[in-house]
């Protein structure tokens, strides 16, 4: 528990620090944002800060640092170091950035950004990358929660055509319709779940594994049988929106279309991803207690846990809110499992809606117009959901693709901001040193993992290796370059 404690206000230092630090290089100012000078009525509207904050924090979230810490807890305490790192010095700082520089070209999405510093290959590479992540969030987002709502009752099928059917309104109509009145009450049952079990932490204060005494591979030494995952890279693919997350990128322009003014951007894109790895952090604790726990192993004093390490990451969730919280846990252990994803969803349809119609130059304002982007999208959601309904594996192997697509995504955004702050005369390495990292997590995931090319580690490290001194070498080149 004292890991978590200095885990706990090193996340808050981080903010208060660097992220003022973070806001001193990119300079807020107070010219006109989008949200006014491209008011209309839709997608750029003006909302209060505290909802924007609230609609920005479930965004980015959804069950990612809930599901994420809890798998990740299974390496040992050195989940904390990266939920902790991850956070303050690449995660919040990608997010700002995103947002911001969003923000400074008319609420731009990613592939334009992208194309705008890393040219017009990168951008079609980064729109047909960034359509196809975003169609894959919303049908994962669709079939898990329809699922979960099957145990309670009705078919399956019924639950995600009544999910696609929200999906289909909420991507249509007017941001400050569904998503501005529903999203805040949702962010709130997550960060009262999370407030929650972090009292019932602190009235018990567990005996856990503590970073100094256990910073090694615990699950593959107690669970050999089980857990065969090495910590570089798995570990920083595994948690992903409690640390950094490619997805983010595509969700800060839709808030960054509503804020009215740039010196929101701290507390509202920096600010939701320390929220978020502050969530992160309380789940890696709890499932810590869960698997390492003293008296141990933890799944023992909770009624109907019986899979101990195996347990899934939602089966944990409900059973710690329902034993833990009782059933007011069970109510937001509900909302988190099924209302989180679903709305992950549709803010993706509706990002991947916004970047297509840009791509377009397709004015959104008539509804047919919307009509155009959505139908398709939904058609091809609705052809990738049949094959992972068919195929036995389908949803995990989806789920992995996903997860290497985020973190490659946060790869592009993270150049992309790098190339902006060398241009801008601006402190490059605050990117540059998280760009460079996870472009060695990246490919070095590629080449040994079991998802991939599935290479001997003493073959795939190195190659990884070889990879981050390309990127060196040619940043290097291009900064001399771009310099003289």
């Amino acid at each position: 528990m004292i890991t978590f404690l200095v885990s706990l206000v090193a996340l808050v230092l981080g903010y208060l620090l660097y992220g003022r630090f973070v806001e001193r290089v990119f300079a807020p100012d107070d010219r006109v944002t989008p949200a006014v000078a491209k008011a209309d009525g839709l997608d750029y509207v003006v909302l209060p800060n505290w909802k924007i904050f609230m609609i920005q924090f479930l965004n980015i979230a959804g069950t990612g640092p809930i599901f994420g810490a809890i798998m990740g807890a299974k390496f040992g305490p050195v989940a904390y170091l990266w939920i902790v790192l991850g956070c303050i010095f690449a995660g919040a700082v990608h997010d700002y950035f995103s947002g911001m520089l969003s923000m400074r070209h008319d609420g731009a999405s990613l592939p334009e950004l992208t194309g705008r510093y890393l040219g017009s290959t990168t951008r079609s590479v980064m729109l047909v990358f960034t359509v196809l992540l975003l169609i894959m969030v919303g049908t994962v987002f669709v079939y898990s929660p329809a699922e979960i709502l099957h145990s309670i009752g009705g078919d399956t099928m019924m639950w995600v055509a009544i999910i696609f059917c929200y999906y289909v309104i909420a991507t249509m109509l007017p941001i400050d319709k569904i998503i501005g009145k529903v999203y805040p009450l949702f962010a709130f049952s997550l960060l009262f779940m999370a407030g929650a079990l972090m009292v019932w932490l602190f009235l018990h204060w567990p005996t856990l594994p503590e970073l100094w005494t256990d910073l090694h591979n615990m699950g593959r030494e107690l669970h050999p049988d089980m857990f065969s995952d090495s910590i570089f890279p798995a570990l920083f693919i595994t948690i992903a929106c409690g640390a950094i997350s490619g997805f983010h990128a595509t969700q800060s322009p839709l808030m960054a279309r509503c804020v009215k003014s740039e010196r929101m951007g701290r507390p509202i894109f920096y600010g939701a991803m320390i929220t978020e790895g502050v969530v992160a952090l309380i789940w890696a604790t709890v499932s810590a207690w869960f698997f390492y726990g003293n008296p141990a192993p933890g799944y023992e004093l909770i009624e109907g846990a019986t899979k101990g390490f195996q347990t899934s990451a939602p089966a944990v969730v409900n059973l710690v809110c329902n034993d833990w919280l009782g059933v007011a846990g069970a109510v937001l252990a509900m909302l988190g499992v099924v209302a989180a994803p679903i709305t992950s969803g549709d803010t993706a349809f509706r990002s991947c809606r916004l970047i297509v119609a840009e791509w377009l130059k397709l004015d959104q304002r008539p509804i047919p117009k919307r009509l155009y982007i959505c139908v398709p999208l939904f058609a091809c959601s609705l052809a990738m959901l049949f094959w992972q309904v068919e195929n036995p594996d389908g949803f995990n192997t989806i789920w992995q693709y996903f997860g290497f697509s985020n973190q490659a995504l946060s790869v592009f955004t993270l150049w992309t901001i790098t190339v902006y702050l060398v241009r801008q005369k601006k402190a490059f390495w605050i990117t540059l040193i998280p760009a460079l990292f996870m472009t060695t997590v990246c490919s070095t995931f590629l080449f040994v993992s079991k998802q991939a090319l599935r290479l001997p580690e003493s073959v795939g490290y190195p190659l990884g290796g070889l990879c981050l001194l390309v990127a060196i070498v040619w940043f290097c080149w291009w900064y001399r370059k771009e310099t003289i």
